[in-house]
């Protein structure tokens, strides 16, 4: 059973800073990319950065240089330092992972269970 539990959401001052966390645990052979991404209320769910095992990383225009993500591979941890917020940057930000859990399994696709984060004007 591999499960995804997200920390460190919050309400926050635009300008202000929030970084969340995301450990991965349980029967784990290999994790491919790791992702964050988000939903405000009514709109739909979008990636906001992403980091391949290599560390190549990606990001939404909307959140590039103010955003970046970060991942432990030894703790199956991803992080995402959240700098200047704004308060559009306000919603659910779920984890997500691309995860084989033994040799001969293919990638799955996993969720952790959200956290809000509220950035005030």
């Amino acid at each position: 059973q591999v499960q995804l539990v997200e920390s460190g959401g919050g309400l926050v001052q635009a300008g202000g800073s929030l970084r969340l966390s995301c450990a991965a645990s349980g029967s784990i052979f290999n994790i491919n990319a790791m992702d964050w991404y988000r939903q405000a209320r009514g709109k739909q769910r979008e990636l906001v950065a992403t980091i391949t095992s290599d560390g190549i990383t990606d990001y939404a225009d909307s959140v590039k240089g103010r955003f970046t993500i970060a991942r432990d591979n030894a703790k199956n941890t991803v992080y995402l330092q959240m700098n200047s917020l704004k308060p559009e940057d306000t919603a659910v930000y779920y984890c997500h992972a691309r995860i084989k859990v033994w040799v001969l399994s293919a990638f799955r696709d996993y969720w952790g269970q959200g956290t809000q984060v509220t950035v005030s004007s």
